[in-house]
C-alpha cells in the first residue's frame, strides 16, 4: 500500500491577482499575473489582415482580453494556473 495523496479543490484563476497558498512553497501569497499571446491572438490578427483592416492588425497584441493570464508565485516563481478568455 503506497502513500495517501490528498488533492484539494481546483482553484479557478481569474484575470486579476488572487490571494492563495502556493502548493509548492506553502506561502500565503498574492499571485503575480503575466499576459501571454496565444493562438487565438494570432488568429484574430490574421483575420483582421485578411479582411483588409491592416491598421488594426496590432490591436489583438495590445489588448489583454485577447491574451491568457498566467498566475505565478512571487516567492518561488512556480506556475500556479491560467485564466483563458
Amino acid at each position: 500500500m503506497g502513500p495517501t495523496v490528498i488533492v484539494g479543490p481546483a482553484i479557478q484563476y481569474g484575470p486579476a491577482s488572487q490571494s492563495v497558498t502556493c502548493p509548492h512553497c506553502r506561502s500565503n501569497i498574492l499571485t503575480k499575473v503575466e499576459t501571454e499571446t496565444t493562438t487565438k491572438t494570432h488568429l484574430i490578427a490574421i483575420l483582421l489582415c485578411v479582411f483588409c483592416c491592416l491598421p488594426c492588425v496590432c490591436l489583438p497584441y495590445c489588448m489583454d482580453s485577447c491574451k491568457n493570464k498566467n498566475h505565478y508565485c512571487p516567492s518561488c516563481g512556480a506556475f500556479l494556473g491560467a485564466h483563458n478568455n
